[in-house]
């Protein structure tokens, strides 16, 4: 890594920049202030870096001085555009550093970043923080990393006052695969819940009440995720339980339930599709889980 003249290896370690002062990232920059570590901020707002200089933090009147008082650069910012927006004037100074990017974006846009970031000479790490920000630097956020392991391991010990860091491999993508992943994962969660609680309120039934057993019944059912994943990795669907002909009648009955209570059915009728999509192919005895077949029938070609 290029080392500014007159530092010492432990400078250099203490030293961070973070690009981007929204919420998250000024959570960050104050996390790296009071673990002791010269934090130097920008942001295209100034005005946002304000309380951090008055906690010690450096104001950089530029990105691209931001870039240069560090070989550590976060960056937090709106999308990954954005990101290469922020850091084209800054591109001569990327030479030698480590930029991680904890910019929530797509597998295909972390790719094409991480091409610009080496092409100028830096190490290019793709973040992904599971945490809100009141929660940064404590045990309950975690952040995800990919990209060199050479970067990671230089700056492990910075990166893990956010939160507990797991390397998921060398492909700068694989963060904001896991990012998707999870996040869909959530997002089908929420979809539940919103169905939930319309087909209850139909029958006058508070949220907070059918929200306080529903928090029950998916922490139970929740345990039943790691045995579909070990049918879904070795491709081996056979039950003698739940099975895909049982799970696509009951979807149904709830699909039916909710039409005649005037509550639309449109966000689960996909899924009872792919389970019907599964028993027309002669699968209604599998598990539940080979429904994950229609799901990457549709998709394209590596």
């Amino acid at each position: 890594m290029a080392r500014n003249e007159g530092t010492t290896a432990h400078d250099i370690r203490r030293t961070v920049t973070v690009i981007g002062l929204g919420n998250l990232g000024r959570v960050l920059a104050r996390t790296f202030l009071e673990a002791g570590h010269r934090t130097t901020v920008w942001n295209r707002s100034p005005g946002k870096a304000d309380g951090l200089v008055a906690a010690g933090a450096v104001r950089a009147a530029t990105v691209e001085q931001a870039v240069s008082a560090s070989d550590l650069v976060i960056v937090c910012v709106l999308d990954h555009d954005t990101v290469r927006q922020v850091l084209t004037p800054a591109a001569g100074a990327l030479a030698g550093r480590v930029v991680v990017n904890l910019t929530s974006g797509t597998p295909q846009s972390a790719r094409g970043l991480d091409a610009w970031v080496t092409e100028r000479g830096a190490a290019y790490l793709s973040g992904a923080v599971y945490g809100v920000p009141e929660t940064i630097g404590t045990p309950e956020t975690f952040v995800l990393y990919s990209g060199p392991s050479d970067a990671f391991d230089a700056h492990s010990a910075q990166l893990r006052l956010l939160g507990a860091g797991t390397f998921v491999g060398t492909d700068a993508a694989l963060a904001s695969v896991y990012d998707v992943a999870l996040l869909g994962g959530m997002y089908g969660m929420f979809a539940g819940f919103f169905h939930a609680v319309a087909l209850a309120g139909s029958a006058g039934i508070k949220a907070g009440e059918l929200t306080e057993l529903l928090l029950r019944w998916l922490t139970g059912v929740a345990g039943a995720l790691p045995g579909f994943a070990r049918e879904i990795d070795s491709g081996d669907y056979a039950t003698e339980t739940s099975n895909l002909a049982i799970n696509a009648a009951g979807l149904a009955n709830i699909l039916s339930a909710s039409r005649a209570q005037g509550v639309s059915p449109d966000l689960l009728a996909p899924l009872h599709a792919l389970f019907q999509q599964q028993i027309d192919q002669g699968h209604a005895a599998a598990s539940l889980s080979r429904a994950i077949e229609s799901l990457r029938a549709a998709s394209p070609a590596a």
